[in-house]
């Protein structure tokens, strides 16, 4: 299993605002798909130009503008101009190697958090940026590519489920942020059900393979850390928040989500300690496995170093050695070898060498 890593894109020498996408481009056209609501009504379209979703500024709908592919700038300029974003903020939106964080520009607040998901087929987790820009009566999010976890979210607003509809653009946003941290809960269900496997193998048989994927899962978590560690930070931030966007009683909500990510900081350092005892495991198994074959070598040459002295003694070629024209001298040569032999094997066995 590995996580797949972006194309870094270094901007090196350009002034601070500098519009240019750092990420790998993943789609051709950009998808604009915007959900305008109110506990009355809902209506969904897909936009071709960003600009069609202007009108809904000053609506007093909650607006939901969801934004697959960040390789067109110009879409982003376009947006900064018209909603008055800082280019700083709209740099970031096209960085695709941000650490989760939260900004309050005053009209609109900015969040930035990866969004994890694990693939059945490659055994992988694929890790992708969003970005969310929350404003009074609208809120946009940016993805690199299509396919998220939002769709249980858009499935309560089209059937009006909860109170989603009744409350304001705020609500909404945690809403995604909480359908982000509840699929990292999948994710480490994942991984555990790997390292429990893992483990199995390692007690069974541990081999060069096995060595392999614990350093490959210790990557991984190591880079699962740094994807969600912050994102304690961020939240607390936002509870915390005295922004007039987040009214007070989404902040009993931010909290809760709160809870989850610490509880998701704790089994992720649950399973690194777990990795690193499997480590020393596998390590520890190698060492007695060593141990043992070198222990058997041991006994094989100590039961042949008097055979090898017997046969070395009457190998020597001196004319005159009695024993070389005794009758018997062969097979008593024979029994003495077996003899001695036999009696180190017992002597072995008794002190449980073998």
């Amino acid at each position: 299993m590995k996580i797949n890593h972006k194309r870094k894109v270094r901007k090196t020498a350009l002034p601070p605002g500098t519009l240019i996408f750092t990420g790998e481009q993943k789609m051709d056209q950009v998808e604009i798909h915007l959900i305008d609501y109110d506990s009355d009504s809902i209506h969904e379209k897909e936009l071709k130009d960003i600009e069609k979703a202007f009108p809904f500024k000053d609506l007093p709908t909650v607006t939901w503008v969801n934004v697959n592919g960040l390789h067109d700038v110009t879409l982003i300029e376009k947006l900064g101009k018209y909603y008055t974003i800082h280019p700083l903020i709209l740099e970031d939106i096209l960085s695709v190697n941000q650490r989760p964080k939260m900004e309050d520009s005053g009209n609109i607040l900015f969040i930035v958090l990866k969004m994890l998901r694990y693939q059945e087929s490659t055994e992988s987790v694929e890790s992708e940026q969003v970005s969310l820009i929350l404003g009074k009566n609208f809120l946009f999010t940016f993805q690199e590519k299509p396919g998220d976890v939002f769709e249980p979210v858009r499935d309560r607003l089209r059937q009006h489920k909860g109170r989603i509809r009744t409350l304001g653009p705020d609500y909404l946003a945690y809403a995604l942020i909480d359908a982000i941290v509840d699929n990292y809960f999948l994710v480490l269900e994942k991984m555990g059900d790997r390292i429990e496997a893992l483990e199995e193998r390692l007690v069974q048989n541990p081999t060069d393979d096995i060595l392999q994927t614990l350093h490959r899962l210790k990557r991984e978590m190591i880079y699962l850390r740094k994807s969600v560690w912050p994102l304690r930070e961020l939240l607390s931030g936002l509870e915390r928040s005295e922004s007039s966007l987040i009214q007070q009683s989404t902040g009993v909500y931010l909290r809760d989500v709160y809870d989850h990510t610490i509880q998701i900081i704790d089994t992720i350092e649950s399973y690194r300690d777990i990795i690193s005892g499997m480590l020393d495991t596998y390590l520890s198994s190698v060492s007695n496995k060593m141990n043992e074959v070198m222990k058997v070598l041991t006994i094989i040459s100590t039961i042949f170093i008097p055979l090898t002295f017997i046969a070395g003694i009457y190998g020597m070629n001196f004319v005159y050695m009695p024993e070389l024209s005794w009758k018997w001298s062969y097979p008593l040569v024979w029994l003495l070898m077996i003899g001695v032999g036999s009696i180190m094997v017992v002597f072995f066995r008794k002190k449980k060498w073998l």
